[in-house]
C-alpha cells in the first residue's frame, strides 16, 4: 500500500497556510452567468463548499490544459487565496492570469504523486482562510473523495479536482464513482470560420457528466475571458444539422 506524505511535510504545510491565509470562504452558489447553463445546474451554478471534478477530452487530454483554464476561470470569480496541489511543473501561471487568476493569489504545492496530493488537499480543505483548493489527481477512491467532501462541507472551502492520466487504464480510473458533487469535462470544439478578419475566443464543448440532484447536459461555450467568465454559444442537442455539418468541415 502506498504511503501518504510524511507527517513533517503536512505539518509544514499547515504552518504555512496559517501564516498565509486570512479570509472567510464564500458560501452558496457561484453562477456561471449564462442562463442556459445555470438553469441545468443544481442550485443555479457551482455549489461552493463542495468538491467538483474536471477532466478534459480530446487528443491532449492527458495534459489537462483546458481543464486547468476552466478551473482557473472559476477561481477568478471568487475572492481569497487558492492552494494548488501540482502533479508536475507544467502549469503555466501566465495562462491563469489571462483568465483572471493572478499568481499572487495562488499557493503552489508541489506534491507530485496522488498519495501526496490527497493529504495536502484535505489539509487545505480544512483551512477556512482559503477560497479553494485545487488538486491534480489520477486516481480518486470513493473513500478518499468522501473525506475531501466532508472537509469541504465542514469548512466551506471549495475543492476542484483536475483529473490527469498517462494511459488508457488511468483514464478509465477517472470514470469510477466518487462523492464529488459534480463532474465536468471540457473538450476543444471548432471555432467560427472567420478567416483572417479577427481572432475569436476558442470554443469548448462543456459537459456536465454527473451532478448530485441534476441531469447530464452539454453546451458549446466560448473559453474563459479575462474575468474568468465563459459565454454560452449553443446547446449541443439544439444545434441544427447545417451547423453540425459546418463544424465537421472545420474540424477536418
Amino acid at each position: 500500500m502506498a504511503q501518504a506524505s510524511p507527517p513533517t511535510a503536512i505539518a509544514d504545510l499547515r504552518r504555512y497556510l496559517e501564516r498565509s491565509v486570512g479570509c472567510e470562504p464564500a458560501a452558496g452558489t457561484l453562477p456561471f452567468g449564462q442562463p442556459a447553463i445555470d438553469v441545468e445546474t443544481p442550485g443555479g451554478g457551482l455549489a461552493l463548499g463542495h468538491v467538483h471534478e474536471i477532466s478534459e477530452g480530446g487528443f491532449a487530454a492527458e495534459y489537462a490544459g483546458l481543464a486547468a483554464i476552466f478551473a482557473a476561470g472559476i477561481l477568478a470569480r471568487v475572492s481569497g487565496p487558492v492552494l494548488w496541489c501540482l502533479r508536475g511543473r507544467d502549469l503555466f501561471a501566465p495562462a491563469l492570469s489571462r483568465v483572471g487568476l493572478s499568481a499572487d493569489r495562488v499557493i503552489f504545492c508541489e506534491t507530485w504523486k496522488d498519495r501526496d496530493v490527497l493529504p495536502a488537499m484535505e489539509e487545505g480543505l480544512h483551512t477556512r482562510g482559503l477560497a479553494a483548493v485545487v488538486g491534480e489527481l489520477t486516481k480518486l477512491s470513493l473513500t478518499a473523495s468522501r473525506r475531501l467532501q466532508l472537509a469541504a462541507g465542514a469548512s466551506g472551502v471549495t475543492g476542484l479536482i483536475i483529473r490527469r492520466w498517462r494511459n488508457a487504464n488511468e483514464r478509465e480510473d477517472s470514470e469510477a464513482p466518487s462523492a464529488s458533487s459534480t463532474r465536468w469535462r471540457v473538450s476543444p470544439s471548432p471555432s467560427p470560420n472567420t478567416g483572417f478578419d479577427g481572432l475569436y475566443r476558442q470554443h469548448w464543448h462543456l459537459e456536465l457528466l454527473r451532478a448530485r440532484g441534476g441531469e447530464p447536459h452539454s453546451w458549446i461555450v466560448e473559453a474563459c475571458d479575462a474575468a474568468g467568465s465563459i459565454r454560452h454559444v449553443s446547446t449541443v442537442g439544439d444545434r441544427s444539422p447545417a451547423a453540425d455539418g459546418q463544424n465537421r468541415a472545420l474540424a477536418g
